[in-house]
């Protein structure tokens, strides 16, 4: 199995996951958070269903500014279903789809670098901003998780069974 194969793998089996998670978000809760210093699920939710597009800017992007000095700052529309937060993950997932099938290893070894305010922040192989990409999907939709519990939602199977959910994801 090649590199990119094992990608488009990980990337379906993530997307499935992160599609159980966010079906269960609650309406009418964006600005809720469990903590004062903790996310808001609706700033969280938003990350979990575009953490998949961050493939394919590794990919087609050689570097990302996330705070450019004078440039615009990305800002999405709010996803205020958990509809609205599917069809944003499967368009990332798509994306990710996409960028990953016209890619080459040879490419995914060339470096790729984040920016803060023009500053270096990371700078690393493509293929490791993929995997971390990956990790980094599976730590906030574990956040998401414990969210949901606390506000009554169902908490679905992702990686083995729930109080809610026998199966194994």
């Amino acid at each position: 199995m090649t590199m990119i194969e094992w990608f488009l793998t990980e990337l379906d089996s993530e997307a499935a996951k992160s599609r159980r998670v966010l079906e269960q978000v609650p309406a009418g809760k964006r600005d809720w958070k469990p903590h004062e210093r903790s996310m808001e699920l609706g700033y969280l939710s938003d990350l979990v269903a575009n953490i998949p597009s961050w493939v394919g800017m590794a990919i087609t992007l050689d570097e990302l500014d996330v705070a450019p000095k004078d440039g615009p700052q990305y800002k999405p529309a709010p996803l205020n279903t958990s509809a609205e937060l599917v069809a944003a993950l499967d368009k990332a997932v798509a994306q990710a789809r996409e960028a990953l099938q016209k890619t080459s290893e040879a490419h995914l070894a060339t470096p790729w670098r984040l920016l803060a305010g023009g500053q270096l922040a990371l700078e690393q192989p493509r293929h490791a901003v993929i995997r971390d990409t990956f990790l980094h999907s599976a730590h906030h939709r574990g956040q998401m998780t414990v969210y949901l519990r606390l506000l009554g939602s169902k908490v679905p199977s992702v990686y083995g069974p729930t109080a809610d959910d026998r199966s194994f994801g």
